[in-house]
């Protein structure tokens, strides 16, 4: 497998990070929370593959299924959420999103699922493993962190309407998913 073609790869993977993280960062985020999920991320673009590659294909599509379901419901629950929070704001100003560890997690997991499927095929390329996870990992928390700041800025020039359409965003997602 040639660099771009694995460069290609990891920005198709990042994709779905970095248009939910568009979402989120319109509900407002603070500085550190930015760094903490797009660090958080990475990461997960980084073992999910190695899990997928370690795992076996049973496993994966195992998982898979109930993982994306579950990806889908939580993406469904925050857009619903801030949707509400988006049409009654509790103060006229946007709120920074609140993400704990669960939450974060689950977040990490639901955008890094496709790299786990794309972890199966890398055992049939002949590729670097750890240069291909490590560009997967890379590429995926430098989208997450652009989805996160442009969602940010956006949600200063939107005002009010930002966590509306954060919202609206998370919820196509999430019924993307589960369609």
């Amino acid at each position: 497998m040639s660099i771009a073609a694995v460069l290609l790869l990891a920005v198709a993977l990042g994709t779905d990070s970095f248009s939910l993280c568009l979402g989120i960062g319109l509900a407002g985020v603070r500085r550190a929370q930015v760094y903490l999920i797009s660090f958080t991320v990475l990461l997960f673009h980084i073992f999910m593959p190695l899990l997928g590659w370690y795992a076996g294909e049973y496993v994966g599509s195992l998982l898979g299924r109930w993982a994306g379901y579950i990806g889908a419901t939580v993406l469904l629950y925050l857009g619903v959420k801030m949707i509400r929070e988006g049409l009654h704001p509790p103060e006229d100003t946007p709120r920074p999103a609140s993400l704990h560890t669960a939450g974060l997690l689950l977040l990490a997991a639901s955008v890094s699922m496709d790299a786990l499927s794309v972890g199966f095929t890398l055992g049939t390329q002949r590729v670097n493993l750890l240069a291909t996870v490590l560009t997967f990992g890379i590429v995926a928390g430098l989208m997450t962190y652009l989805g996160l700041v442009l969602g940010k800025l956006l949600g200063r020039l939107a005002g009010a309407r930002a966590q509306l359409l954060g919202g609206l965003i998370l919820l196509g997602i999430g019924i993307k998913l589960v369609v």
